[in-house]
């Protein structure tokens, strides 16, 4: 990619971060939208479980091949590709009949999706190549979370107390529409300069992986874990990780590069982004009912009463970029960490059918601070130190980590809810607070995590990680 002048690169930078609106937005909007969906569809608490699972399913198990497709045909053909597919599937969710027919269509948005997030920022990554420069466009890209955060719980309750749960969908057409002009008209195109072969073994065993341990987890209250079926899952779960340990080191271009996890800050933040968004995905799903099954308010109050979480979410992003380009990520991890904790636990200990609406609020604002302060140094470790031909791949990883996370969250939260959500308030209510410590304990992993993983020894692994890769591409290009 040819070097930009400022301008033009933070206009990129802006029609990057469009796809991560609507994509963020899709995601907070639904869950305030869950139970008016429950309702219409007739549906039970799994067959929410996989509104929401059936997409990020499907765009975890398929980020990483995007990624590395991007690296090889064009990131902007790749990106233009995946707007397409993600407006025109917004618009078959808004049209669906039935619940079988809506987890389709958001499969196929997944599809779209998986092409949008990591092959944007692997183009961030190519556009800005000083690293504080870099690290303030991903303050500026986490900050658009925070916005959908913010925006999404009060636009998703006024479109579904005014037009319907469908009209939550209609919303992303246009925002697409737009995107794909502006790229095509300013965004240029860029790919590795050496293409990387597909790992079709790779792909499948990462599929088997995650539908397997999720369809295991989300249907174990209905089957029982020593049902058959669960039970079979659960061992091709195992099988396909076994399989991927085995077999990608052996390829010489894997779909997971394995080599990226000799560095501990990188390791370390593909963990914190599991529980970072596992966190996250057990939080939206048991708010939304707890809001307007128990406390009896409409989905417009309910997102209302979720925008103090989505204010400091948008808040503290941007503080967060800042903090990670001049004095590194520990910083603000060890911040976001606390923040998870103090919110979960204090939602544990005082959690009732009528918490008081100042505790409710005070615990709200504490995990969108948590929320706001860990995107921007999981995205900047993913991509700092990697050779920018993998650019890609690694942004996936760190993509696919957050989606992989949200499924588990959304997975183990509802399971646990399932028993509660249809009996009295009190076992609503028991159910719920196990669920929020288990929140809890998310953010102490982000917390050890983050102390772990971003001290001089761990910056001592990156580097001779990044040495290491970029002496064996170099001799990869001389042998091609």
């Amino acid at each position: 990619m040819p070097d930009l002048a400022p301008r033009r690169r933070w206009l990129v930078l802006a029609i990057c971060c469009m796809s991560l609106l609507i994509v963020s937005l899709d995601n907070t909007i639904l869950n305030v939208a869950l139970p008016s969906i429950q309702r219409d569809l007739h549906t039970s608490v799994s067959g929410l479980q996989w509104t929401v699972d059936a997409y990020t399913l499907v765009l975890a198990s398929l980020l990483m091949l995007s990624g590395s497709t991007a690296d090889r045909v064009g990131r902007r053909r790749t990106f233009q590709a995946g707007l397409v597919i993600f407006t025109a599937a917004s618009l078959l969710c808004s049209l669906a009949p039935g619940l079988g027919w809506l987890v389709v269509a958001r499969m196929l948005q997944a599809v779209g999706g998986s092409m949008l997030n990591p092959v944007a920022m692997s183009i961030i990554s190519n556009t800005f190549t000083d690293a504080r420069e870099r690290a303030r466009a991903i303050g500026v890209w986490s900050g658009v979370v925070g916005i959908s955060m913010a925006a999404g719980p009060i636009i998703g309750g006024a479109l579904v107390e005014s037009a319907g749960w469908r009209a939550i969908f209609w919303l992303n057409v246009p925002i697409g529409l737009a995107a794909l002009f502006l790229t095509r008209r300013y965004v240029p195109e860029s790919r590795a300069a050496r293409a990387r072969r597909v790992d079709p073994v790779g792909q499948a065993l990462v599929i088997v992986l995650l539908v397997a341990l999720t369809y295991a987890i989300i249907e174990s209250p209905n089957l029982g874990w020593t049902s058959p079926v669960v039970a079979g899952c659960a061992v091709a779960a195992l099988g396909a990780l076994l399989g991927l340990l085995w077999y990608e080191p052996r390829r010489a271009d894997p779909l997971i590069d394995l080599r990226f996890f000799r560095s501990a800050p990188f390791s370390g933040a593909t963990v914190i982004a599991v529980a970072a968004f596992a966190g996250l995905g057990g939080f939206l799903f048991v708010s939304s009912l707890y809001l307007q099954d128990v406390r009896q308010l409409d989905p417009l109050h309910a997102g209302l009463f979720m925008l103090p979480m989505a204010v400091m979410a948008l808040l503290t992003a941007p503080v967060s970029g800042r903090m990670v380009a001049s004095r590194g990520p520990r910083m603000p991890l060890l911040l976001a960490g606390t923040a998870f904790c103090a919110s979960a636990v204090l939602q544990a200990l005082t959690y009732s059918a009528h918490l008081p609406v100042p505790l409710l609020v005070v615990s709200y604002l504490l995990f969108g601070t948590g929320f706001g302060l860990v995107n921007a140094p999981i995205t900047n470790t993913a991509v700092s130190g990697m050779p920018r031909s993998q650019a890609g791949v690694a942004a996936a990883v760190a993509s696919t980590s957050r989606q992989t996370g949200q499924s588990l969250g959304v997975a183990v939260i509802g399971a646990l809810m399932a028993g509660g959500v249809h009996a009295d308030a009190a076992e609503f209510t028991d159910a719920a607070r196990t669920a929020w410590w288990i929140i809890a304990g998310c953010g102490a992993a982000v917390l050890v995590m983050g102390t772990l993983t971003s001290g001089r020894w761990a910056r001592a692994t990156a580097q001779r990680t990044a040495k290491r890769l970029a002496a064996e591409e170099t001799k990869e290009t001389v042998n091609v």
